[in-house]
């Protein structure tokens, strides 16, 4: 099995099975010289671990990373960094009714059709649990970014319920269990998974990523696009379906007037947009302005209502997941969200650096009496 690496210049490698002893990555690429420790990574993986609501998978994992190379005293090295997470709670004999029937839903049948063989122990190497991983990846891509990039992000659908954008507040995605900005809306989401839990089924949901402070000129115009390279990034994640920049396809609905993001000069002599529709990419190139990026999550396929399936020997029958499953696995994919958009700009950080080390910062244009 091939494809288990992305990135150009600052590459991320990871390895590992749901129900192995470990998992595990190696991020090579990093600069040397910045400071790193274990203690720097376990926020962001305590924030993806499993097990801390009833909202998603009670699978207990401590998800404590080691780093075994690339750090000294301290400091990166600019060689591999590579990091471990073991697996301390699977439950393989969850999934033996399950090991001769394909779920629908799931990646079990392309699996069987293209290597002929698969681990039907929690998806294997398909499991959302490989996804750990991304997450201390990219908290290492922080780290190149440097402080003055945020990235953050917040669900802003479950189901068909979404948020009211009137009441957004960032600080309040920390305070509940959805990572979601309102907290009216949070109360009626604890309601509804109540709900679709008891009822043996699932939902999906969209997470919407805001990266701010970003410098302009990362991407390229053609195929090293900015905004395509997030795209992939955030398609790669297990269980999504759809993703948009900006506006995204609601730009399909505009007028050219209302779709062009209008600009104006201030009087330091940078340029000021007055709209934001493009999500902060113009022609595959940042332009200075916030990224924004949001991506759909299918419903969890692992669900108690039994569904139509099929057998490895090709017979028809009906199959109920058992196990520990989040009723909506798109709470858990907010911080694998952010993760993946921390690489994506660390290495086209990287790679604009090494073709363009003289670039200006900021998007400022000769004016005169500036």
């Amino acid at each position: 099995m091939s494809h288990n690496s992305f990135g150009h210049l600052f590459r991320v490698t990871t390895w590992g099975e749901s129900h192995g002893p470990a998992i595990g990555c190696v991020v090579d690429g990093c600069p040397p010289g910045l400071p790193l420790a274990e203690a720097d990574i376990q926020p962001f993986l305590d924030a993806r671990r499993p097990g801390t609501s009833r909202h998603v998978t009670q699978r207990r994992e401590l998800d404590a990373v080691r780093i075994l190379s690339g750090v000294f005293e301290g400091r990166t090295t600019g060689t591999p960094i590579a990091l471990e997470i073991g697996n301390k709670d699977q439950r393989s004999k969850d999934y033996g009714e399950i090991a001769r029937s394909f779920r629908p839903g799931h990646a079990d049948i392309a699996y069987h059709l293209k290597y002929g063989v698969r681990d039907y122990r929690g998806g294997g190497r398909s499991s959302a649990r490989e996804t750990a991983m991304r997450v201390a990846a990219g908290a290492i891509a922080r780290r190149v970014i440097g402080p003055g990039v945020t990235i953050r992000g917040a669900l802003v659908q479950i189901g068909a319920d979404r948020v009211d954008r009137a009441r957004w507040d960032w600080e309040e995605t920390r305070r509940n269990p959805f990572w979601c900005p309102d907290a009216a809306t949070a109360a009626r989401w604890e309601d509804l998974l109540n709900a679709t839990r008891k009822a043996g089924s699932s939902l999906g949901a969209v997470i919407e990523l805001v990266a701010e402070g970003v410098p302009p000129g990362l991407g390229a115009p053609l195929y090293g696009k900015l905004d395509a390279e997030i795209a992939a990034a955030l398609m790669g994640i297990n269980a999504v379906k759809g993703v948009e920049i900006g506006d995204g396809f609601a730009a399909a609905s505009l007028a050219g007037e209302e779709n062009a993001d209008e600009m104006r000069m201030r009087q330091d002599g940078t340029v000021e947009f007055l709209a934001n529709h493009a999500g902060g990419v113009l022609g595959g190139i940042s332009t200075g302005q916030p990224i924004v990026a949001r991506f759909a999550v299918k419903p969890t396929s692992s669900i108690l209502t039994p569904r139509r399936a099929v057998t490895v020997e090709g017979e028809e029958t009906e199959l109920r997941t058992v196990g520990r499953h989040d009723p909506c696995v798109g709470i858990r994919a907010v911080p694998v969200g952010e993760a993946m958009l921390a690489c994506v700009l660390a290495d086209h950080l990287l790679r604009h650096r090494a073709q363009n080390p003289d670039a200006p910062g900021q998007p400022r244009l000769p004016r005169e009496n500036a």
